[in-house]
């Protein structure tokens, strides 16, 4: 409540200042009853990111662990059809955040998708990196079922939910290629 009292207090404020007329005296409005112990709480919260910049980022962190991931299976798995995987999911996941870039770009204002990796995709890149062969494989393999997975969880939400016109269709879009990826992990 404090904080829509001193919103409404500033807005009045500015918009009298804009019409050339003097705000009243700031001990008539009631946020100015405040005591100094309120002053923090008074501050206005820092900006978080909105919502199509938080799934924009998600959705690029998502892309980067793919390809990073990937790249390590390229050279590391010992399986054929692990390779062969790994290299459909660079090439599909480089397209998804070329894809990714030009639909944020439409969105107003424009965002730009953050593709820092999370700890744990982070981590996970980490714990791959000292394995090989066989063991590689299965750790790879279960990486990629549940990377999909949770990116075919995003996708799905803001499908359905998105505030980005632009990143909702990219999304929709994207939602049957992740199934078909989440799929083709599970069964190898």
């Amino acid at each position: 409540m404090k904080h829509a009292l001193l919103f409404a207090a500033s807005l009045a404020a500015l918009g009298l200042t804009a019409c050339g007329k003097e705000p009243e005296p700031a001990a008539s409005t009631p946020a100015a009853t405040l005591d100094a112990t309120d002053d923090a709480a008074a501050l206005p919260a820092p900006a978080t990111a909105s919502e199509g910049q938080t799934f924009a980022n998600t959705a690029a962190a998502s892309d980067a662990f793919e390809i990073e991931s990937s790249r390590l299976a390229a050279s590391k798995a010992s399986s054929a059809e692990v390779k062969r995987f790994a290299e459909e999911m660079i090439k599909a996941h480089t397209d998804s955040t070329a894809k990714l870039k030009s639909a944020a770009a439409q969105a107003t204002p424009p965002i730009t998708p953050d593709p820092k990796l999370t700890p744990m995709q982070q981590q996970t890149l980490t714990d791959l990196g000292g394995k090989s062969g066989a063991e590689f494989d299965k750790a790879y393999v279960a990486a990629q079922v549940n990377a999909h997975q949770m990116t075919l969880d995003a996708l799905k939400a803001y499908s359905a939910d998105g505030d980005v016109p632009s990143l909702k269709a990219f999304a929709t879009e994207l939602v049957p290629i992740v199934t078909a990826h989440l799929n083709m992990a599970k069964g190898m």
